[in-house]
Formats: structure tokens, C-alpha cells, sequence
């Protein structure tokens, strides 16, 4: 069920070019994520909510609290060089995971966009790590 509600707003967001799947209500805004299979080498797309920052975008590999980091997040370790869709606009970026430091100043600002990701780091041990996608 999820993988097909996925596939809808991606292809909304796409047929749209992001005026029907960029706001939606109740999370923060969203972007599509182009990612490589890190074992398949398949193109994938994800749908995530962002912060924008001085840094890039900014995205959060909560998977819902699991114990496990999305598969994306292991996507983009082995293929950090990638494209994003934010609204209408195609952009090149590199993702890196942000450091100590950032994630300490980002962490509440992602937090306020979708209260949501303290009760997700709250579910879990692991720290949730933040991605940066910086413009190429």
C-alpha cells in the first residue's frame, strides 16, 4: 500500500511538475529524490520532505523511528552525486551526511518544519542522521 501511495505522489509530482505533491498537508515541503541502488545500480525516486539551508537541502533518514536507516540513505553513501526535483526546478547536488556540528544546529530547525522527527529519534537508538545536498 505504501509503495503504490508513493508511486502515485511521484508521478503526481512529476505530471505536475510539483504544484500538486510539493505541499502537502502536515509535512514539511517536499522534493524527489533520484537515487542509485547501491547493490542494483536501478534508478529509484523518493518523495521526502526537506529544509532548505544555507548548506542545500537538507533531508532527514528517519524511516519512521525504525532501527534501520532507509535503503536511499545507503543509496546516496554509494552514489552521493545525484538530482533532486523541488517543485518545478531539476537541480544537480552531492549529498553528504552533516557533521556533529550541523546536525546540532539543524537538528531543531527540522524538527519545527515536522515535530514528527523527535518522536521518530525518540522510537530509536541510532541517531538520525541529516543529509545535506549540496548544489553541483
Amino acid at each position: 500500500m505504501l509503495r503504490r501511495l508513493i508511486a502515485v505522489h511521484t508521478f503526481l509530482y512529476r505530471a505536475t511538475r510539483g504544484r500538486v505533491g510539493h505541499h502537502v498537508r502536515g509535512t514539511p515541503p517536499m522534493l524527489l529524490l533520484e537515487h542509485v541502488g547501491a547493490r542494483s545500480g536501478k534508478t529509484r525516486t523518493t518523495p521526502l520532505g526537506y529544509l532548505s539551508d544555507d548548506l542545500g537541502l537538507v533531508i532527514v533518514a528517519s524511516k519512521g523511528g525504525d532501527r534501520r536507516n532507509p535503503s536511499w540513505f545507503h543509496n546516496l553513501r554509494a552514489h552521493p552525486d545525484t538530482e533532486v526535483r523541488v517543485g518545478a526546478k531539476r537541480q544537480s547536488v552531492h549529498a553528504r551526511i552533516a557533521d556533529a556540528a550541523e546536525r546540532t544546529r539543524l537538528w531543531p530547525k527540522v524538527v519545527e518544519i515536522y515535530p514528527g522527527y523527535d518522536s521518530y529519534q525518540r522510537r530509536t537508538q541510532r541517531e538520525i542522521p541529516l543529509v545535506i545536498l549540496e548544489p553541483r
